[in-house]
């Protein structure tokens, strides 16, 4: 046990408890007022993140000394446990900021989808190191669909839309074990066409479409081949009954302040009082910050409470106004030479059920800052998302610790096989 633990990356662990920090110094910032508690009162949101930040540094050194091959032989158990208590919750919930994904037990709250990405990133990991994977093969495709199918119905279903959408995360390691491309181009056209459906009347995006339809039959097709024509109809036929189903999509689907908000995004509207009123303040916050910042404890704005929710999901906000454009930027290279690091070493991976863990844990690490950035900045629409080790919250650290700890450990013995 002992050489094993000589071979911990311990450079991951050193940024993960830079960022943990760093979180917590913010949060406190984030709802500083003069005559405050102090940063470590358990009063203070500060406090009790060093309380849930304690708790996830017990869970770390546990997992260090656990045997590597319990999270391989209990990948699909602890899925099914997880599975489990996402319906739970759907009977059990308590109902926060208009979502009904959170459990409360003995006067604490915990989020049992922030822990599914977790499950589901073993059990995926565990199906595509048997020795039956085939891409050819409908069922592979089927079964990893279902893997992540079913935590991502469920965590919708709980009107946690945000938290649904970081599913779509694992399909960039099924990329690197060998899935079509193809996919990844559909789900781009996809997301281009329900855009464009809700800026450009639908007769003239369907016009449009036919035309280039129409212009790669005619001009890029160097033999007559029925097969290719029948195929690009059925392309047009498909992108045509998307395109009428976006409407259907957009106002029985998504939720009053979704449709706002990506109205807002659009440009179709303009609420600053109300969905939009978050990023507008939340980019004036990030403005204000200049080049070096107004200071630690500094920010006007964040001290003044103007934008909502700047201790969780709009964290980046309070960086941005305190710590400027440098502080942002360095807080921002952190997380890419963390996520560096974690692609570099799932790929010295012997086995594939590391390597794949190993891609998850990037994957996933990487859209919840491109979405929380993206979000703050105005770039793509408020889902409420928490920045990875940073924002407040017991749930998101536990759940990210132990997330990044089991890979940590599955690396210390990277030389064997599970």
């Amino acid at each position: 046990m002992y050489q094993e633990r000589m071979k911990i990356d311990w450079w991951t662990v050193v940024l993960w408890g830079v960022l943990a920090l760093f979180g917590v110094l913010n949060i406190y910032s984030a709802t500083y007022s003069d005559g405050q508690m102090s940063l470590f009162s358990f009063k203070a949101f500060s406090g009790k993140q060093l309380v849930w930040l304690g708790a996830a540094v017990l869970m770390a050194v546990l997992i260090l000394f656990t045997e590597p091959r319990f999270f391989s032989n209990g990948a699909y158990p602890i899925y099914g446990a997880v599975m489990l208590l996402l319906v739970a919750t759907l009977f059990l919930a308590v109902t926060v900021n208009g979502g009904k994904s959170w459990i409360e037990v003995a006067g604490f709250r915990f989020q049992p989808s922030e822990f599914s990405k977790f499950a589901t990133a073993l059990a995926l990991a565990k199906y595509m190191s048997g020795i039956d994977v085939e891409w050819k093969q409908a069922r592979t495709k089927l079964g990893a669909l279902l893997l992540i199918g079913v935590p991502a119905a469920l965590v919708f279903l709980q009107h946690d839309t945000g938290s649904a959408l970081v599913f779509v995360a694992f399909l960039l390691p099924l990329f690197r074990e060998g899935l079509s491309g193809g996919i990844l181009v559909v789900g781009v056209v996809a997301v281009a066409l329900f855009i464009l459906s809700l800026l450009v009347n639908k007769y003239i995006l369907l016009g449009v479409l036919a035309l280039v339809a129409v212009f790669y039959l005619f001009v890029w097709l160097n033999k007559r081949n029925a097969r290719d024509y029948w195929r690009t109809l059925g392309v047009l036929a498909v992108c045509a009954v998307f395109v009428f189903s976006v409407d259907m999509m957009f106002n029985k689907v998504l939720e009053p302040h979704q449709r706002e908000r990506i109205d807002v995004l659009l440009g179709k509207s303009e609420d600053l009082q109300g969905s939009g009123y978050n990023v507008h303040q939340s980019k004036i916050a990030i403005g204000s910050g200049g080049f070096m910042g107004k200071g630690y404890l500094q920010g006007t704005l964040t001290k003044a409470d103007f934008v909502p929710e700047q201790h969780t999901d709009f964290i980046f906000c309070t960086v941005g106004e305190e710590w400027g454009w440098v502080g942002s930027s360095i807080l921002v290279v952190l997380y890419v030479v963390l996520l560096v690091h974690l692609v570099n070493m799932a790929e010295r991976q012997r086995s594939t059920f590391s390597r794949f863990y190993g891609y998850s844990v990037a994957s996933i690490l990487f859209v919840h800052l491109f979405v929380n950035v993206g979000m703050v900045l105005g770039l793509v629409p408020v889902i409420g998302i928490p920045l990875p080790f940073f924002s407040y919250g017991g749930s998101s650290m536990l759940a990210f610790t132990m997330l990044l700890f089991v890979f940590i450990r599955l690396d210390a013995t990277k030389n064997q096989l599970y």
